[in-house]
């Protein structure tokens, strides 16, 4: 059954409608094939006029919907032979990022990416996206191995932000958080992130420091939650709309603030609705990333990232 958003109720009227038709018998006073096909056309053209103007708050709620494309089902549609690499070698393995090898188009890549999960019990598995430590050094883990085998990186991020928890505290999660984030800079082969859903805080940022950044149209990145934001500066999470549009957090200010290099258009209605297309998107776009910098050594990748963060922010934008 489709999850409907609280700004999509003219169309999950309409969509109730078109159900109703289809379940009906008839004695042949109205022609349901004709009366389904005018509903369709009012769908179509509503669902351009909604998602035509969404805000950066329904942009949020869009980029958490539950029925977007996750990182196990892009891994499926995008890549071949995938292995799996699980554990950090330190602690425990931590089913928050999933990584390994596979490839790409023809090309051997490794891949990782946080997953939130797509029903209760793989939620709690996964802890919501929400990474630990070990999660992170996994992932520095698994960079390190694509730099000594000369493989490019693609990761993927969907998470709210790293896990807060106690126990994350005390294994070292900023230390952790922050040896990826170097373990990205210091890489020597080609690396393209994308932002998927929600891109939040450093636990987005660990996965994301590539050479290119590239985000779904309606995806979201953000230092903190809007709901975070609104409690800190209005004590109360009630202002999480104003928090959103006051954070610049939509692929549009991203874009234009030199934080991503490209934004991946969504199907209509978003990549819940048809996430074939939006996974093949992607594909797309990430291989045309990977192709602009095709015959860049080490250092000059090094250096093309390094550049890239220092340049942030550095445009004229108030």
């Amino acid at each position: 059954m489709r999850h409907f958003l609280d700004f999509e109720k003219p169309i999950a009227n309409l969509e109730g409608k078109v159900e109703e038709l289809r379940h009906m018998s008839t004695d042949g006073s109205i022609n349901i094939a004709d009366e389904i096909g005018k509903l369709q056309t009012r769908i179509e053209r509503e669902l351009k006029q909604t998602y035509e103007k969404l805000g950066a708050w329904e942009k949020v709620q869009v980029a958490r919907h539950p029925d977007r494309p996750k990182i196990r089902a892009i891994f499926d549609r995008l890549f071949d032979d995938f292995t799996p690499l699980a554990g950090d070698r330190n602690f425990a393995e931590d089913h928050a990022i999933i990584g390994g090898m596979a490839r790409f188009r023809g090309q051997s890549v490794m891949v990782m990416g946080t997953e939130k999960g797509s029903n209760t019990e793989e939620r709690i598995k996964r802890n919501f996206g929400m990474a630990r430590p070990e999660g992170y050094r996994k992932a520095a883990r698994l960079m390190d191995l694509a730099g000594r085998y000369g493989l490019p990186v693609l990761s993927f991020v969907d998470t709210a932000g790293a896990y807060p928890g106690r126990g994350a505290e005390e294994r070292g999660q900023a230390e952790a958080i922050a040896s990826a984030i170097r373990a990205c800079l210091k890489l020597p082969t080609p690396m393209v992130a994308s932002i998927i859903g929600e891109g939040g805080s450093g636990g987005a940022i660990a996965l994301a420091t590539g050479n290119r950044v590239v985000m779904y149209e309606h995806a979201i990145y953000c230092v903190i939650s809007p709901e975070g934001c609104a409690s800190i500066l209005w004590r109360s999470a009630d202002h999480a709309r104003d928090a959103a549009e006051a954070m610049r957090i939509t692929s549009d200010w991203m874009h234009r603030l030199g934080v991503v290099d490209s934004v991946v258009s969504e199907p209509l209605g978003g990549a819940h609705r048809d996430p074939v297309a939006a996974i093949d998107a992607l594909g797309d776009a990430f291989a045309t990333q990977l192709d602009s910098m095709a015959g860049m050594d080490a250092a000059a990748l090094i250096a093309d990232r390094n550049d890239k963060y220092m340049r942030i922010g550095d445009n004229g934008l108030d």
